[in-house]
């Protein structure tokens, strides 16, 4: 058991390794949810009436949103490993499931941060001022991690489910579809009203509302207890799907 954090930690370098070869597909992880942020900001921030500026409004959705591309990318990571029998040879070194998926999900979870970041910097430069503390600015910082590593452990499960990477490409289209029909963008009262009880009690909406409420210095209510909660119970399901999916594709 012992052994399992040192191959988590060096199969992690191995992702992180993988994705400095691909500078294409870095880069449009990395830019990709700037430039959207960027779009809403200035192309359509002006039509909609948040309350304040639509900058200080998007930049929580804006990093959701950049989760949501970055674990697109550890799903088709874990879908070439299992298509390209790089998973044998680990097998031979008796390294098992869990160490694998691990790697994959702490890789995933350190580009998510640089890029997260890139965002808030970006958001920064354009107009963004968070009022938070240091405490509150903490606890941010740990709901966003939370969030990650939760997606993170999903892209792998929905990675191991598909049986090449387009199709894992294809099968997290919902984690980057999510931010959409939440308060990341628009207030929900502003959507149809049909669309409300979905909006309003999907896992990313209290993600987003705590993370404004923190970094905002705003009361949060009960929005991080139910956004820890939606992160703990993806998290445990997909660990579990996880392990039992690469069981089964190892057999």
């Amino acid at each position: 058991m012992t052994t399992v954090p040192v191959h988590a930690l060096a199969l992690a370098g191995r992702s992180l390794r993988i994705s400095s070869r691909r500078p294409d597909a870095l880069i449009a992880a990395l830019m990709l949810p700037v430039m959207l942020m960027l779009i809403f900001v200035y192309f359509f921030g002006g039509a909609i009436d948040t309350g304040t500026t639509y900058v200080t409004y998007v930049v929580p959705g804006a990093m959701l949103l950049c989760a949501g591309f970055g674990a697109a990318s550890t799903a088709v990571s874990v879908a070439e490993d299992m298509t390209t029998g790089v998973i044998d040879r680990f097998r031979t070194l008796d390294i098992g499931g869990i160490p694998v998926l691990a790697g994959h999900v702490a890789a995933s979870v350190v580009r998510n941060l640089v890029s997260t970041t890139l965002v808030l910097a970006v958001a920064l430069a354009i107009g963004f001022r968070p009022q938070a503390g240091p405490a509150a600015f903490l606890s941010a910082a740990g709901l966003l991690l939370t969030y990650i590593t939760a997606i993170s452990w999903l892209a792998a499960a929905l990675g191991l489910l598909a049986r090449t990477p387009e199709a894992a490409g294809g099968f997290t289209f919902l984690m980057m579809f999510l931010p959409y029909p939440s308060s990341a963008f628009v207030p929900i009262d502003t959507m149809p009203g049909w669309l409300h009880g979905f909006a309003d009690h999907q896992p990313l909406t209290p993600v987003i509302e705590s993370l404004r409420a923190l970094l905002l210095a705003q009361p949060a209510g009960s929005a991080p207890w139910a956004a820890l909660s939606w992160c703990a119970g993806i998290t445990a399901v997909a660990m579990a799907s996880a392990t039992v999916l690469f069981r089964g594709r190892t057999r």
